[in-house]
């Protein structure tokens, strides 16, 4: 939200105040007793004379029985859904998981076997991969891993990689890739607590 969409929603909480008020056919006077705020603050409040704050909003809300945002007008959050077409590349299938173009993008790949050697690639960036379910072989460098379902690995890939099904079977993985090295920060449990 920009801040001209800010201005347009604080100049709105007034007008907002003053309409809820008098639907329910309630004085400023009985308004002040319920939430302990001066006459004058309400008046200026509902003519936008003063600016709202959380510490007006809340005794206000709870006077009138209503969510905090109905006072406020905030806009409604979009769906937060990703809707996104799976796309086919040679043997993988990559479904892309995040809508906005971002330092960090997440993927689902489903990786079909393949006839051949694995050919090793470098670029910039780096992968993280978490196993969904199948086996997933990675070759790093000279390092040869097999990963199963729920096992993740994360590398700089601008070392030599190559990652596919470890067998004959389809593998899924879940990969999160930061094209400038972004390092993805994971923690296996909450601090605090022993494992």
């Amino acid at each position: 939200m920009n801040d001209n969409a800010y201005a347009r929603v604080l100049a709105e909480v007034g007008p907002r105040l003053r309409r809820l008020r008098q639907e329910r056919g309630v004085t400023l006077t009985t308004l002040s007793g319920a939430t302990g705020i001066s006459v004058s603050t309400l008046s200026r409040l509902e003519s936008g004379g003063r600016k709202a704050t959380l510490e007006l909003l809340l005794p206000l809300a709870h006077a009138h029985q209503v969510p905090l945002d109905e006072l406020v007008g905030a806009p409604e959050v979009g769906d937060p859904r990703v809707r996104t077409v799976p796309v086919r590349n040679g043997p993988m299938t990559v479904l892309p998981l995040t809508r906005q173009p971002a330092a960090l993008q997440a993927f689902k790949l489903v990786l079909d076997p393949v006839g051949g050697p694995p050919e090793q690639r470098t670029h910039e960036g780096y992968e993280w991969l978490y196993v969904l379910s199948g086996r997933l072989r990675l070759l790093l460098a000279d390092r040869d891993v097999e990963l199963r379902a729920g096992e993740a690995a994360e590398f700089d890939t601008r070392l030599p990689h190559w990652f596919g099904p470890a067998g004959d079977e389809p593998v899924e993985v879940l990969s999160l890739f930061g094209r400038q090295g972004e390092r993805m920060h994971v923690r296996a449990r909450p601090r605090g607590q022993a494992g």
